[in-house]
């Protein structure tokens, strides 16, 4: 992979204000997976196309990943970055509303990534859990959304993300299946792995 036009990628993103992955996100993941490699990731929200570049390197032998992203833009971009750093044949790219989309899905995933729209996360949670393979293990990025999740922020604009946010660290946590633990990193990352 040229890592000069991942760079450039990585660069344009955040002068666009888009919304990709963190560094230090990005490290934490790759150290929870470096001993199992997945075979097959989901990413529900694929942006421009970063993260799901970046999880490129991650996988198995003749791994795969699959991507949802609802914004026809994001999608042709997402599509041309991924050309340009030559991992097309690792990324497969679902154009669409995940929340449509996800229940037509039928695959078992070794990692799932979730980076999409906060309301929806126990839904995606739902979903994620019927997905995952045994020994799977789930992300949920931005879980802290701006510490309002942690605090007693109640403000009508982000007052529906804040509390489905809550609702996920809920059912994660009191969950028997799964190890669940939350970090401080980037904006919060959730890391639920299924009980073998």
């Amino acid at each position: 992979m040229d890592k000069d036009k991942l760079e450039k990628i990585k660069q344009k993103a955040i002068s666009e204000h888009i919304p990709i992955i963190m560094d230090d996100t990005l490290e934490v993941i790759e150290e929870k997976i470096k001993n199992n490699p997945p075979k097959r990731i989901l990413e529900i929200g694929t942006a421009v196309g970063y993260s799901a570049i970046c999880f490129s390197e991650f996988l198995a032998e003749h791994g795969v990943i699959d991507t949802i992203e609802r914004e026809a833009e994001r999608v042709k971009e997402a599509r041309i970055n991924i050309k340009k750093v030559e991992v097309e044949e690792k990324i497969n790219i679902y154009e669409g509303d995940a929340v449509e989309i996800l229940p037509t899905l039928n695959k078992k995933y070794d990692m799932i990534f979730i980076d999409a729209a906060k309301g929806k996360y126990p839904f995606f949670l739902q979903q994620a859990l019927r997905l995952i393979n045994k020994k799977g293990i789930i992300f949920a990025d931005n879980i802290l959304y701006k510490g309002y999740v942690m605090s007693d922020y109640n403000k009508h604009k982000q007052r529906t993300a804040v509390r489905n946010l809550r609702q996920y660290i809920k059912e994660v946590s009191e969950n028997t299946d799964l190890e669940t633990e939350i970090l401080e990193v980037g904006d919060g990352l959730a890391i639920s792995r299924i009980k073998s």
